[in-house]
């Protein structure tokens, strides 16, 4: 890993193939896209949402395992500090009689320094897995991190994402699972406005990065057998704008990096909404006319093709 440098450094995106109970493959394929991602100079990687078990799949009752002393997750925390990367990656967590749809964050010495259990879970993945209770950030010596995953994205306002940015988050890191059926045509129906819809106001109000990172692959169990995930793992600026967009298919693996440089924050608590109101005054005035407040979408659609 590069040397650490506030506010500058480099990101992986690793939009990997991950087969629904197939713990061992799956953590194997996880572990050399650490590996490829660290000697190519990245300092931070993302990785899919469930990336263990994959989503709903029936497994997860029998394989799920703990976080942060299960073996997944001790074999992610040697890979982090064998490279001196930070790791963000989803695990299927079992805590006790219950089964999490997790995302964890480990340092460059292998300590978890978020666990982040899925808030906005879909109604359809209710009966695999239980909801999360908290949100957290994690400063640490790049920025501070936040953590959400997948459909936490889109829950009504974007609540979620917000919260993190309140909370003091420079870049959001979310692992997911993006699938549509079996038979979508991205050329007709290009993938992807849901998610831009959702990240780029809470990039752009916040002044922050959101990394979503997909999975590809055929979903051969739970409710949605027979959808495939297409990656289309995407990068959004503190400026509101896409910087970076993965390729799309069931077959699309590869990894995708990204400087990142963060901007410093501008304000905090309800300095935000002064702030707010300046930028919305000066766009009125730059207009001549009063500014129309962007439409919030929380599920429209494409809502139902992505987990």
């Amino acid at each position: 890993m590069g040397a650490l440098q506030r506010n500058s450094f480099k990101l992986a995106l690793a939009q990997m193939l991950v087969e629904g109970g197939r713990k061992e493959a799956n953590l194997r394929r996880a572990l050399e896209r650490i590996n490829e991602a660290a000697a190519n100079g990245a300092q931070v990687v993302v990785l899919p949402e469930t990336m263990t078990l994959g989503w709903t799949h029936w497994s997860a009752t029998r394989d799920a395992d703990e976080i942060p002393e299960g073996d997944c997750c001790l074999r992610l925390r040697e890979a982090a500090r064998g490279n001196r990367i930070y790791v963000c990656v989803g695990l299927v967590e079992r805590a006790g009689l219950l089964v999490f749809n997790s995302a964890v964050l480990i340092d460059p010495s292998g300590e978890v320094i978020l666990c982040h259990r899925k808030l906005n879970e879909l109604e359809i993945a209710h009966e695999f897995y239980a909801p999360g209770d908290r949100l957290g950030v994690a400063p640490t010596p790049l920025g501070t991190f936040g953590v959400m995953i997948c459909a936490d994205a889109f829950a009504r306002g974007q609540v979620v994402g917000r919260a993190l940015g309140l909370m003091g988050a420079d870049i959001i890191l979310s692992p997911c699972a993006w699938a549509v059926p079996a038979d979508h045509d991205n050329a007709t129906q290009p993938y992807g406005q849901l998610w831009l819809d959702n990240y780029c106001p809470v990039a752009r109000d916040f002044r922050l990065w959101i990394a979503g990172v997909s999975n590809v692959g055929w979903l051969e169990d739970g409710p949605w057998n027979g959808r495939k995930c297409i990656g289309c793992s995407l990068l959004i600026g503190p400026d509101g704008r896409k910087a970076l967009m993965g390729p799309y298919g069931a077959d699309a693996e590869a990894i995708l990096y990204a400087d990142i440089n963060l901007e410093l924050r501008p304000a905090r608590g309800d300095g935000w909404q002064r702030l707010w109101n300046a930028d919305k005054a000066h766009l009125e005035t730059a207009t001549g006319a009063r500014a129309v407040p962007a439409r919030s979408t929380s599920l429209g659609r494409a809502g139902l093709e992505n987990s």
